[in-house]
C-alpha cells in the first residue's frame, strides 16, 4: 500500500519534485529549490532550456480536484484578457493539474519581480486599474466549487477550531467569542447586499510583483465574495490615510469598471473577519510541522489579547 497523501506531503524530497515535472516530458537540470509557503509545499525548478518553474504541491484535503480547476480557470481566463496574472502550465498531457502519491500540483512560469510594502498615490491607481480589469474577467462567469466569503467560514468555523484545540487562554475565550460575534453579526446583513463573484480573495502587498508593472500572484486563496475584499487589503484601517489609500485604488478601478462605493462599509467587518479567520486558520494547521516555529507566540496570553483588543476597536468603530 502506498504512503497516505498527508504523510508524503510533509516527506516531500527534490527527487519526488523532480519526477513530478518530468512526468509530461519537461526535463529538468536538477536543480531543485524550496520556497517559503505554508499552506503548501512550493519549490523552484529549473529546466533544460533555461526556463524555471515554481511547481505547487496542495495540501491534501484541503481543495477538490474541482475547486482547483476553478483556481486554474480564473487564471487562465485573466491570461486570456491580458490581465497581468501567471496562469499554471500544461503539464504535457493537455491538464493544468496533476498527482503524485495523491498529492495534487501544477506547475508556474517563475516571475522574476519585487514586491513592495508601500505604494506611492500612482503605483496605487495603477494597481486599481489592475484590480478592476481583473474583477471585470470574475464577473463574466461563477466559480462554482470556490468558497464563499461568508461569516459562516471566517467567524463561526474558525471559532469552533479554537474553542476545540485549546488555544486561548479559558478568561480570553468568553470574550473573544462575544467580539466575534458582534463583527459576524455587523457584517452578515452588509455582505448580504453584494452580489459575489471571483475575486483574488487574499491580495496583500507580498501577492504582487512589480516586473516594473504590477502582476499579481498566488490565487490559491480566491472565492467568491465582495470585490471590496481585494481593495481593502491594501488599504487596512479606518484612518483618513486608508481612506484616501482606497479613494486611490478605487480611481484607477473605476477606469476599466464600476466600483460599488456602497460596499466600502463592508471595510472593517471584512479586517475583523480576516484577523478571526488567520488564527483559525493557525490553529487548524498546528499539527503541521512547520507552523508552530513559524508562530511561536500563538499560545502566549499576549497574542490573544492583541487580536481581542484589535477586533475590539473594530467592533466599537461598526457600533
Amino acid at each position: 500500500m502506498g504512503a497516505e497523501p498527508g504523510a508524503s506531503f510533509f516527506a516531500l524530497t527534490p527527487d519526488r519534485v523532480l519526477d513530478a515535472v518530468e512526468v509530461g516530458g519537461l526535463r529538468s537540470t536538477g536543480r531543485c529549490l524550496p520556497l517559503r509557503a505554508f499552506e503548501n509545499r512550493v519549490y523552484e525548478v529549473e529546466l533544460e532550456d533555461e526556463r524555471r518553474l515554481v511547481v505547487k504541491f496542495y495540501r491534501p484535503g484541503r481543495w477538490s480536484r474541482e475547486t482547483i480547476l476553478d483556481e486554474h480557470r480564473f487564471l487562465l481566463d485573466l491570461v486570456a484578457a491580458e490581465v497581468p496574472a501567471v496562469a499554471p502550465l500544461d503539464l504535457g498531457n493537455g491538464q493544468t493539474l496533476n498527482e503524485v502519491e495523491g498529492i495534487a500540483y501544477a506547475a508556474f512560469p517563475k516571475v522574476r519581480g519585487r514586491t513592495l510594502d508601500e505604494l506611492d498615490a500612482e503605483n496605487r491607481r495603477r494597481i486599481g486599474r489592475t484590480i478592476g480589469r481583473m474583477h471585470a474577467v470574475g464577473a463574466a462567469r461563477p466559480a462554482p466549487h470556490r468558497p464563499r466569503l461568508d461569516v459562516q467560514r471566517y467567524i463561526h468555523e474558525p471559532l469552533e477550531v479554537l474553542l476545540k484545540g485549546s488555544f486561548m487562554p479559558e478568561n480570553i475565550w468568553p470574550r473573544y467569542r462575544d467580539v466575534a460575534l458582534r463583527i459576524a453579526n455587523a457584517a452578515a446583513p452588509l455582505l448580504a447586499t453584494v452580489k459575489p463573484q471571483r475575486i483574488h480573495g487574499d491580495l496583500h502587498y507580498g501577492n504582487i510583483l512589480w516586473t516594473p508593472d504590477p502582476v499579481l500572484v498566488d490565487f490559491d486563496d480566491c472565492v467568491m465574495g465582495p470585490p471590496v475584499q481585494d481593495i481593502w487589503l491594501l488599504a487596512r484601517g479606518g484612518t483618513d490615510e486608508a481612506r484616501k489609500a482606497r479613494e486611490d485604488l478605487i480611481e484607477g478601478y473605476e477606469l476599466f469598471r464600476e466600483f460599488d462605493r456602497a460596499s466600502l462599509p463592508l471595510a472593517e467587518p471584512l479586517r475583523g473577519m480576516r484577523i478571526i479567520y488567520m488564527s483559525g486558520w493557525i490553529a487548524r494547521r498546528w499539527d503541521d510541522p512547520s507552523f508552530p516555529p513559524a508562530f511561536p507566540n500563538f499560545k502566549d496570553v499576549r497574542y490573544w489579547m492583541q487580536e481581542y483588543e484589535a477586533l475590539v476597536a473594530i467592533a466599537e468603530e461598526l457600533a
